[in-house]
């Protein structure tokens, strides 16, 4: 189910997500102090092109620069992309087939809120 879901995912909006991501990240790299938001985007990027049958977990030795990269990414960037996937993710789950596609859009509001000190794992079976 999950690769049907990814699949659907991918062809209505997971694609243009990722090239949104691919792109933020490659300008935040060329921009060398904000090289960490560039690898964040590129995680993210690779998230939203299959976001089914995974999760977001906390890393363990994540620390203080972790916290103040959070802060100025929200400042930034993340908030304006947090309520972009409630907005997009509202209106995906207006029709029933695209309930899914709006679940995991609510799903990447964390991840695009606070990128730093986060990790992308399988979902445990």
């Amino acid at each position: 189910m999950n690769a049907i879901l990814n699949v659907l995912w991918l062809v209505l909006s997971g694609l243009w997500l990722a090239i949104g991501y691919v792109v933020a990240g490659i300008i935040c790299c060329v921009l060398i102090v904000t090289i960490p938001f560039g690898l964040a985007s590129f995680r993210i990027a690779n998230y939203a092109l299959w976001p089914f049958g995974r999760t977001l977990v906390d890393r363990p030795d994540a620390g203080a620069p972790s916290v103040i990269g959070n802060v100025i990414w929200i400042v930034v960037a993340g908030l304006w992309l947090a309520i972009g996937h409630v907005v997009t993710g509202i209106a995906l789950c207006v029709t029933i087939i695209g309930i899914p596609l709006g679940i995991a859009n609510f799903k990447m509001v964390p991840v695009s809120l606070l990128p730093l000190g986060r990790e992308i794992v399988p979902v445990p079976r």
